[in-house]
């Protein structure tokens, strides 16, 4: 995929441009090759010869940063790993952001700031308890801190800053329950019940009060230990498409096609709606240049 990329850099010259990938990208395994990736996208017009190593281009390129020097296309580059539940994503996503500014733009660019956490979750759950109110949970006076929290919250003396990660319950608590596609209830087609769900070891599904696992499209179908929704009670059930796609923040008149394991597959492909458009809106702030 990369080298289409740079490609692409190189034939079209952006102003800007913005890359998502997995966090496996980052493995010390991978550090090498990143830092290949990242030099190739830096000066683009720089081209490996026919018979180089992609090592031996590398060090080319190291020469070019080294030098300081600018070809006639260049960009600034900058690799940030990120959660996507940082960001107000109701999924802890963590994901891999590749965003290069081309030099005659000018101007540093930074990464957006996070605005949510988990400690401002923790906080509302069991400081504040706002959390179940909120959500007008009966009893919640009586709810205990789960064991490998109780230390963390307990240290806590003030209320955190951000805001509280976004969990499942607040992603899809005003939709009905899904019912099967023979249901006369069923009134949105991306909203039905698919049967099956279990849990077994390491297949456990999505707690309804923490933010999602990572939505995945799996390379022989759909793994439902991350598809799976785990209500309070310890019962499982499959999400539905509409499930997910507000799990990925994508609008409800956003409609799939197919079965639900091909939309899940689109869904776990991704990238979340909310944040590839506050990545998107910071970057086009600075191709705007400042405010007059």
């Amino acid at each position: 995929m990369f080298p289409e990329v740079i490609r692409a850099v190189r034939e079209v010259k952006p102003r800007a441009f913005i890359i998502e990938n997995v966090r496996g990208l980052t493995r010390s395994a991978f550090a090498h090759y990143l830092e290949y990736i990242q030099l190739q996208l830096q000066f683009p017009d720089v081209q490996q010869s026919r018979n180089q190593s992609w090592n031996e281009h590398a060090q080319v390129l190291r020469a070019f940063e080294r030098n300081g020097a600018r070809d006639d296309l260049s960009y600034s580059v900058e690799i940030n790993t990120v959660n996507a539940a940082d960001y107000g994503i109701p999924q802890r996503r963590n994901r891999v952001f590749i965003v290069g500014i081309r030099h005659d733009v000018g101007g540093d660019w930074s990464f957006p700031r996070k605005t949510h956490s988990e400690d401002a979750l923790l906080w509302n759950k069991w400081r504040s308890w706002d959390y179940w109110k909120e959500n007008g949970i009966e009893g919640w006076g009586r709810l205990e801190v789960p064991r490998a929290q109780a230390a963390r919250v307990r240290r806590m003396k003030e209320k955190p800053e951000l805001r509280p990660w976004k969990t499942v319950r607040d992603a899809i608590s005003d939709l009905p329950e899904p019912q099967t596609k023979t249901s006369k209830k069923m009134a949105d087609p991306n909203h039905y019940l698919v049967e099956g769900a279990r849990i077994y070891h390491g297949h456990t599904g999505s707690p309804l009060d923490e933010p999602a696992k990572a939505l995945k499209a799996g390379d022989h179908g759909v793994p439902g230990g991350e598809n799976m929704l785990r209500r309070a009670d310890g019962s499982v059930r499959y999400f539905s498409v509409r499930e997910s796609a507000r799990l990925q923040t994508f609008p409800d008149e956003f409609q799939f096609c197919g079965s639900w394991t091909e939309s899940m597959r689109q869904l776990g492909n991704a990238v979340p709606v909310d944040l590839a458009q506050l990545v998107a809106q910071s970057v086009l702030e600075q191709l705007k240049g400042p405010s007059t």
